[in-house]
C-alpha cells in the first residue's frame, strides 16, 4: 500500500419504488441536515438520475462510517421503506475496512481496497 490516508467512502445506490420519488427528497433533506455536524464526515451529497439516487458520502476513516450509519439509522429505515439499495461499494484501506466487514454485513457490500493515492484535504 503506498498511502497513509484512511478515508473511507460509502456508494449506495438506491432505486425509490414508484411514485415515492418526492417522499424520497424529503428524506434526503433530513440525511444532510442529520449528517452536516458529523466531525468524520468529508462530504455528503446525493445525486439523482431518474427514479435512481445516489449518495455521495466519505469519512475520515471507519469509525466515521460506523458513527455516521448510528447517527442516520432512523431515516435510513424510512427510505427502505420506500426504495431498495441496488448497490453498495464501500472504499477504504484494507485495515478500515476490515472494520466494517462485520458491522455492514446485512447490507452485503462489495468492498474495494484502496492501494494507490493522496489527498489533498488535511486530515485532523
Amino acid at each position: 500500500m503506498n498511502t497513509s490516508d484512511d478515508c473511507c467512502s460509502i456508494q449506495p445506490y438506491f432505486k425509490v419504488h414508484p411514485g415515492k420519488l418526492e417522499s424520497f427528497k424529503e428524506l434526503c433533506k433530513r440525511f444532510v441536515a442529520q449528517t452536516k455536524n458529523e466531525e468524520d464526515c468529508l462530504y455528503y451529497s446525493f445525486t439523482f438520475h431518474d427514479d435512481e439516487v445516489y449518495c455521495r458520502e466519505a469519512y475520515t476513516n471507519a469509525n466515521g462510517v460506523l458513527a455516521h450509519l448510528q447517527n442516520i439509522g432512523p431515516i435510513l429505515e424510512e427510505a427502505l421503506q420506500i426504495s431498495d439499495i441496488t448497490k453498495l461499494e464501500i472504499h477504504g484501506p484494507k485495515g478500515e475496512l476490515k472494520k466494517l466487514k462485520d458491522p455492514l454485513a446485512a447490507f452485503n457490500p462489495e468492498y474495494w481496497t484502496l492501494e494507490y493515492g493522496f489527498r489533498n484535504i488535511p486530515v485532523a
